[in-house]
């Protein structure tokens, strides 16, 4: 069964970068560990144990994240974990939208996208989303009318965004805390 994303809680506008990092790093511990720890977060981010404290104290106040109720293992609420899969996929898209059709580096496309990644509202991931779509599955449609790509055709990127059906899809899909590896698609 596929979960709904509440749309109410996206995009915080109280949710800082490096808010969205700690979440992001509570994500990537416990999909890679089973659990994620403030000892943990502290050693990924090269932040001090005292300064993770004070950031997972207000990520909890704002409800992004809990403690695992037999332990002190933090996990992210069904609100972080929304708010991590929009996050991801607004990664994803904005990656592979500045290295395959607008032409950066590989290096440029990551910084830049994990700087904006969290700053798109949720009609614009959206929207966003359609677009890159409808570029991308024009290859997709030329094949299946027997048609031939041109040379110098220069929408087609690495991501197949033609197997989802809406940007919910997309999002409920996103899984690690970078784009999406396209050997894993």
């Amino acid at each position: 069964m596929t979960k709904s994303i509440d749309k109410n809680h996206l995009n915080d506008p109280e949710l800082s970068h490096n808010m969205v990092h700690y979440l992001l790093t509570i994500h990537k511990l416990k999909e890679s560990k089973g659990y994620a720890r403030v000892t943990d977060i502290a050693k990924d981010l090269q932040l001090t144990k005292g300064s993770v404290s004070t950031a997972i104290n207000n990520l909890k106040k704002k409800g992004y994240v809990d403690e695992e109720d037999d332990s002190k293992f933090l996990i992210l609420s069904d609100k972080g974990h929304q708010e991590v899969h929009r996050i991801l996929s607004s990664r994803t898209l904005l990656f592979y939208f500045l290295r395959d059709f607008v032409g950066v580096s590989e290096e440029v496309a990551e910084n830049d996208s994990c700087q904006m990644e969290h700053l798109m509202s949720e009609e614009t991931s959206e929207k966003f989303f359609d677009f890159l779509k409808d570029l991308a599955c024009t290859c997709e449609k030329i094949k299946e009318s027997g048609g031939t790509i041109p040379e110098n055709f220069k929408f087609q990127t690495a991501l197949d965004l033609c197997q989802f059906k809406t940007a919910d899809d997309f999002v409920e899909s996103q899984i690690g805390d970078k784009h999406l590896d396209t050997t894993d698609i």
